[in-house]
């Protein structure tokens, strides 16, 4: 009998676990929001590499760790940058991109003069998001439909 209480308790922890690391939760709301995020340099110029490349992905995970949003993966490529991202309810992904481009265009073409020469803005205005989320569109809307049969 003893035994099986530990075993309930030890896979009881473990499910928490496994549960608390794909959910997050505020006083008042519980989420597992994920964005996937790309942005080009302007003229998508290739200028992402070497020192600027480490750089930026230092200056990224800065910048997330200060608007409290988990970067999962983040990939920079000569023209492009692609981050998968978790945030917090209250922040919109537009805000969180705005905050990451803001700060990183500041920053590294105040410490990099070949940005400031080669282009008048680090960034295009423009960015890609799609929500990333455990559960399909398909079972959503389906749940939703099932919800007057019950």
């Amino acid at each position: 009998m003893r035994i099986n209480r530990i075993l309930y308790i030890v896979v009881a922890h473990i499910l928490y676990l496994m549960v608390s690391q794909r959910w997050k939760h505020s006083n008042t709301t519980v989420y597992n929001l994920g964005y996937h995020l790309i942005w080009c340099p302007k003229y998508r110029r290739k200028i992402l590499i070497g020192e600027i490349e480490i750089h930026l992905k230092q200056l990224l995970r800065e910048k997330a760790k200060e608007i409290e949003v988990e970067i999962i993966e983040m990939e920079i490529l000569p023209d492009h940058v692609h981050l998968f991202v978790k945030g917090r309810p209250i922040n919109s992904p537009h805000w969180i991109v705005q905050q990451f481009k803001g700060y990183t265009s500041r920053i590294l073409r105040k410490e990099h003069a070949s940005l400031r020469s080669r282009l008048p803005t680090l960034w295009t205005r423009s960015y890609y998001v799609e929500s990333v989320g455990h559960i399909s569109e398909q079972t959503i809307r389906k749940y939703i439909e099932e919800q007057k049969n019950k």
